[in-house]
């Protein structure tokens, strides 16, 4: 794993621990090595990210459509800023650059892109890491919403372990490198279709 995609808001949100997470995250991530891929704004809890790994000397590459190149206002001093034209392509190229997938806080669009990566893996797609960042509680509800659809059985108990979550950067990359990818046995099989 040499790159880490990064989710998180173009927004800064209410509390200043949102990009001092952020900024924590960056820097351990040009300490180890790892180079970011996020979705290329200057601004918010993103800009904070991308300069904190670039102001350790890390590499950072965004990915932003063109419509929202100057929208979200984008980042000029990256290694790479590729420009595409949708969203679903943006979304494809950062999977296709990263290793592991983490979520700071955000909004819809930050959940929208941790979940299809969770579910990429669920359907064997991938066996990447992804996790979340627990900045002061903010993926409580969210993962008891999770335990809940385990409980339901409309997540299967083995794929438990595809979701990380932990309140500390360091600690959180501790456990993508030993992150194995649970084998699990798909909910139907063509005879019950």
């Amino acid at each position: 794993m040499n790159r880490i995609c990064v989710y998180c808001g173009s927004n800064p949100g209410s509390r200043p621990e949102y990009r001092q997470a952020a900024r924590m995250l960056g820097h351990e991530m040009a300490a180890r090595g790892l180079g970011l891929v996020y979705g290329g704004a200057s601004i918010g809890v993103m800009g904070a990210v991308a300069d904190a790994v670039l102001e350790k000397g890390g590499s950072a590459i965004g990915v932003i459509p063109h419509s929202l190149a100057t929208k979200e206002v984008a980042h000029s001093k990256l290694d790479d800023l590729i420009v595409v034209e949708s969203m679903h392509e943006r979304k494809a190229k950062m999977a296709e650059l990263s290793g592991g997938f983490i979520a700071l806080p955000g909004g819809w669009g930050t959940i929208e892109e941790i979940f299809e990566m969770l579910t990429w893996a669920q359907l064997g797609f991938h066996e990447k890491p992804c996790g979340l960042l627990n900045v002061t509680s903010y993926y409580d509800h969210l993962f008891t919403f999770l335990e809940h659809a385990i409980d339901q059985r409309f997540v299967k108990e083995e794929y438990r372990p595809m979701i990380i979550m932990d309140e500390d950067p360091a600690a959180l990359l501790d456990r993508f490198d030993g992150y194995r990818a649970p084998k699990v046995k798909k909910w139907i099989g063509p005879e019950e279709t």
